[in-house]
């Protein structure tokens, strides 16, 4: 069960390379796959947090309280942080991609 952590941060990883990816390439001609990239990253990015929420779920059944007290709020404010900057990346990919849909 320690794989959905490290699954869960590879993943959120993927969540804000992706659309970093996105933004340096977004001079070249080639637009097409902009969507699919972004989808992508928000996907890596919900998965990141339901693997985190399988493992707290995990923490509970074995009955492992101290370590749910003790990863709580670390994981809560964490799990914020990648869902708040995988929205501002994807969202400023959106913004500078919105004009070149039609072209």
């Amino acid at each position: 069960m320690g794989l959905l952590n490290l699954g869960s941060l590879v993943l959120g990883l993927v969540a804000w390379i992706l659309p970093v990816i996105n933004l340096v390439r977004h001079k070249k001609s080639d637009h097409k796959n902009w969507v699919v990239l972004s989808m992508a990253s928000i996907s890596a990015c919900a998965i990141s947090l339901c693997f985190q929420i399988f493992y707290g779920s995990y923490l509970v059944k074995i009955e492992d309280w101290s370590a749910l007290k003790d990863t709580t709020d670390a994981v809560a404010f964490v799990s914020s942080v990648l869902l708040v900057i995988t929205i501002l990346l994807n969202a400023v990919t959106l913004f500078v991609y919105r004009g070149r849909m039609g072209k």
